[in-house]
């Protein structure tokens, strides 16, 4: 597991039934290529954010594979429609198996 991840979305805290609305997601992850050494020579395992999941209430919002040459600390910003009040439930993978996520509420107006 990687030190210091922190996941950090925006999502509003209300909107209308049937409102597009603007997430925005940010997660602090250094990423390792696995092509570095150590200062002994050893090579530092790779560890990158490989995919990411958003869900609303338990319906895939956004499924994304993330590439090797994604930045440290990606950050992703998407719409999702909002159809009801509920909860959206966001997750991060890692290369060396660890799973990150959080979740953020919406009411409607």
């Amino acid at each position: 597991m990687a030190k210091g991840v922190k996941p950090r979305v925006k999502v509003p805290k209300t909107a209308a039934a049937g409102d597009t609305i603007t997430i925005k997601t940010l997660i602090s992850h250094k990423m390792e290529s696995g092509q570095r050494k150590d200062d002994d020579g050893n090579v530092i395992p790779r560890s990158i954010i490989n995919r990411f999941t958003c869900d609303f209430n338990g319906e895939n919002v956004i499924d994304v594979v993330l590439e090797p040459a994604i930045s440290t600390n990606p950050y992703l910003e998407f719409e999702a429609v909002v159809p009801e009040a509920g909860e959206f439930v966001f997750t991060w993978y890692d290369d060396d198996g660890s799973v990150y996520d959080t979740s953020k509420k919406i009411a409607i107006e």
